[in-house]
């Protein structure tokens, strides 16, 4: 976060940038209600934090996705602002609740109060005006017109400004309802964040009703309307019509006239159209988002496992390479295509060992974990082989799971990237078949495909396996090295270093082919140490890092391995 931004959080809050770095949202929320009381003469309870004695309380709803691949528009209504606007259209308040015995004792009426759909009663604005609606109003005016005055700045440093302040009013509007419910929290008070996602379920099932029933062949549209999954404020919708420029017209008007039917300041607004649409389940999702008919403005892919980095690379190159195939190209049989590939490269042995590298926090020591993991009992190992290059607690552990004997739990198959690329130790193409990638892929083509699992995961694809030998444990410690033939790799005796005699009249084609070999590991290598001089910001100093979280550095170990192993090939030739 910039300056700019500290300081204009700082100034909507009333607090200390100090504290903006230092301290949670609570006290920016707290700092506005001091604020406000003082103004109206009122003080603030000194409330002693009664931890989560005070119990829970039922959340956000979240609709039953209705799973599928989409390829007509879907459009998607999204309500601004949705809990202030609830806190601020309800009159929500410390200062406005009252309980059964205060509805009698103040002598007020039905017409007098607010019933939540949790049973809570809030007095209405005309009675008296809550601070936190207060509060509310103030920001998201505010920040209204911020986002006004940015569109006609043209200074760089005045937009800055500008963007930073309405940053921290948005942020500040949102966090006022989470303040209400942190039970641990300075002022908790359950009654009105429950009072407030009470009506936010009220609201997306009616939103959902509202649609279904007027979006229909018997009242003149084309086709029937269907809400396919709706997520806490927001609801997503498929008309029926094949473009996206009519499913913008009918999200628009489907918006308008929602919106009539809420108390202001509550509105749904149209917000985008996902076309084609990828449903997997609830949370999870992907597809073109286009906000404006003539192109789509990006891939948008939500609950995905593409950014997680306790799952290997490959995980997430493959899924954002299935996503673009199928969202982009429309390309479906190339995307099964293209994961049947790369499992048959995972099974061959031809798979970049930097993509399989798995990485995990070490938080604690092996004693305090109540399971055994992966990354824990190789961190216990590698102390034992050099305590001065083992990793300590706060580090990230990079792993791959390697080959061991049948029935091995994954911890006793961990194993350091370097220690394999060194001791060319087999990776456990089964493991990552079966515990990363096929979850995520069949997530994905489920959907889409009849029997994805028999498609994807078994077939011809899946039976040729290559297995490599260790070059320093199991039967190899008692095996005796001798040299083989460059060209046929047949057996050869002590006085003839290079060649048999069946390849002696290929001596030139294979020379050229190990100094060609040679050139091509040598630029592969110059060309990964200069990506990582540029990191590291000098093209003129050796390369210090040692970052076992980056893909390069595995990579330039395993070029710099396979260039000395070239060259002691080409040093066998003896002209």
């Amino acid at each position: 976060m910039f300056i700019y931004n500290y300081v204009e959080m700082a100034r909507v809050t009333g607090v200390p940038i100090s504290f903006l770095l230092a301290r949670g949202q609570s006290i920016k929320v707290l700092s506005q209600l001091l604020r406000k009381a003082r103004q109206r003469n009122l003080v603030l309870p000194n409330v002693k934090q009664a931890g989560s004695e005070q119990g829970t309380y039922e959340g956000a709803t979240v609709l039953e996705a209705r799973a599928g691949f989409y390829e007509k528009p879907i459009a998607t209504l999204d309500f601004a602002s949705l809990y202030p606007s609830i806190m601020m259209a309800y009159n929500l308040c410390y200062c406005t609740l009252v309980t059964p015995e205060e509805f009698h004792k103040l002598n007020l009426r039905e017409v007098d109060v607010n019933k939540t759909p949790s049973g809570e009663m809030f007095v209405k604005s005309d009675l008296q005006k809550g601070i936190l609606p207060e509060i509310l109003e103030e920001l998201l005016a505010a920040r209204k017109r911020a986002k006004a005055d940015l569109k006609e700045a043209k200074d760089p440093l005045v937009k800055a400004v500008l963007d930073g302040r309405q940053l921290a009013l948005k942020i500040s509007a949102n966090s006022v309802y989470g303040f209400t419910g942190a039970t641990v929290g300075q002022l908790p008070c359950l009654e009105i964040s429950s009072s407030v996602t009470s009506y936010g379920r009220q609201m997306i099932e009616k939103t959902k009703k509202l649609v279904e029933d007027k979006f229909t062949v018997l009242k003149g549209y084309e086709h029937n309307a269907e809400v396919i999954y709706g997520d806490t404020d927001s609801v997503m919708v498929q008309f029926g019509v094949p473009t996206v420029e009519e499913a913008m017209k009918l999200g628009r008007e489907a918006a308008d006239y929602i919106s009539e039917t809420f108390i202001k300041p509550i509105r749904l607004e149209f917000e985008k159209i996902y076309y084609p649409y990828l449903l997997i389940s609830k949370k999870r999702y992907a597809g073109l988002l286009w906000t404006n008919p003539d192109k789509h403005d990006k891939m948008d892919a939500k609950g995905i496992e593409t950014v997680r980095r306790d799952n290997c690379l490959l995980v997430k190159n493959l899924v954002t390479e299935c996503l673009h195939k199928i969202l982009m190209d429309r390309d479906v049989p190339g995307a099964v295509q293209y994961v049947k590939n790369t499992i048959s490269d995972l099974l061959m042995n031809r798979m970049d060992l930097s993509l399989l590298v798995i990485t995990k926090g070490l938080t604690k020591t092996g004693d305090d974990y109540e399971v055994k993991a992966a990354h824990v009992e190789l961190a216990e190992r590698m102390r034992k082989r050099d305590a001065a290059t083992a990793p300590n607690i706060g580090d990230r552990v990079p792993y791959v799971i390697i080959k061991a004997a049948k029935g091995s739990k994954a911890y006793e198959k961990s194993e350091d990237p370097i220690y394999v690329l060194e001791n060319n130790i087999p990776i456990d193409p089964h493991y990552y078949l079966e515990n990363q990638i096929s979850k995520p892929l069949l997530r994905i083509f489920e959907p889409i495909l009849k029997n994805a699992s028999k498609e994807l995961l078994q077939g011809s694809h899946t039976r040729s396996i290559s297995i490599s030998t260790p070059s320093n444990s199991g039967i190899m410690k008692f095996a005796k090295k001798q040299l083989t033939c460059i060209g046929c790799k047949a057996l050869i005796s002590g006085s003839d270093r290079t060649l048999c005699n069946h390849c002696k009249g290929r001596e030139a084609e294979l020379y050229c082919r190990s100094v060609t070999s040679v050139a091509e590991l040598e630029k592969l290598f110059g060309r990964l140490w200069t990506q990582c001089q540029e990191c590291q910001g000098s093209l003129h100093q050796d390369v210090l890092c040692t970052s076992r979280d980056c893909p390069i550095f595995y990579r330039r170990k395993k070029a710099q391995k396979d260039m000395a192993e070239a060259k002691l090939q080409l040093d066998r030739w003896n002209f």
